[in-house]
């Protein structure tokens, strides 16, 4: 996990994010064990920003990764940069339930919880086995 912040924070360095001035850097690993980063891309129009996280994924799907099994998420800020709620959704869509997901900040001890725990009772729909 030690790995995949480090990339995560590596990532950050490429934020564009003029509006809120915090970078966020993600890091996903898929179940092959490539490592796939991704940075917060903001928009005037806020709905069009896009999250590190869903950066991230977005990369591993592009490339036929359909399988996360752990995520770090970090951020040139105080406190820690958890997922949010739309990034959780989406990252639960690909993670089992008892995956980890790491979260750290500037100068902060990295947290690690199961996506489970940051994220009960997710939305999901039967796909019939798949």
């Amino acid at each position: 996990m030690k790995k995949m912040m480090e990339m995560a924070e590596k990532a950050y360095e490429n934020s564009y994010s003029p509006y809120s001035g915090i970078r966020i850097g993600a890091a996903v690993k898929t179940g092959s064990g490539k490592i796939y980063t991704g940075t917060n891309i903001e928009n005037a129009s806020y709905g069009a920003t896009i999250c590190a996280e869903r950066s991230a994924v977005s990369k591993a799907v592009s490339d036929g990764e359909t399988k996360i099994t752990a995520v770090a998420v970090t951020g040139d800020m105080d406190g820690y940069a958890y997922p949010c709620g739309i990034c959780r959704q989406v990252i639960s869509e690909f993670m089992e339930a008892d995956m980890e997901i790491a979260v750290s900040g500037r100068g902060r001890e990295m947290k690690v919880f199961k996506l489970k725990d940051l994220f009960p009772n997710v939305f999901i729909i039967d796909r019939g086995g798949k």
